[in-house]
C-alpha cells in the first residue's frame, strides 16, 4: 500500500517534493501504460490502416487536450506537442499490432 501523496504546501524539504514527483511519474507512466492497452484493444474495430490512423480523430483529441492543458493552467502548446509525440507512437504500434492480426 502507498502513502498517501503529501500537497506541495505540506512538504518539508526539496527531497520529499522530489519523492511526491516521482511518485506521480510513476502514476503518469502507469496511466499511459493503460492507455496503450486500450489502443491496442482497438485495433480490432479497425478495417485498414487509415481508420488506424483516424486523421479526423488525431485532430479533435489534440483540441481537446489543448483545452484540458489550458483548464490545468498548462502550456497547450507544450502539452499538444507531447500528446502529438506520444499518440503518434502509440498509432505505430497501434498499426503494427493490427498488421500482425489482421
Amino acid at each position: 500500500m502507498t502513502d498517501a501523496p503529501k500537497p506541495p504546501e505540506n512538504c518539508a524539504s526539496l527531497q520529499e517534493i522530489r519523492t511526491e514527483i516521482d511518485r506521480i511519474d510513476q502514476q503518469v507512466i502507469q496511466l499511459l501504460g493503460d492507455r496503450f492497452q486500450y489502443v491496442k484493444a482497438a485495433a480490432q474495430f479497425k478495417n485498414d490502416e487509415t481508420s488506424v490512423r483516424a486523421p479526423e480523430r488525431f485532430a479533435a483529441m489534440l483540441v481537446h487536450r489543448r483545452q484540458w492543458a489550458e483548464a490545468a493552467e498548462l502550456n497547450p502548446e507544450v502539452v499538444e506537442s507531447l500528446y502529438r509525440d506520444l499518440v503518434n507512437y502509440f498509432i505505430d504500434e497501434e498499426r503494427r499490432h493490427w498488421q500482425n492480426h489482421s
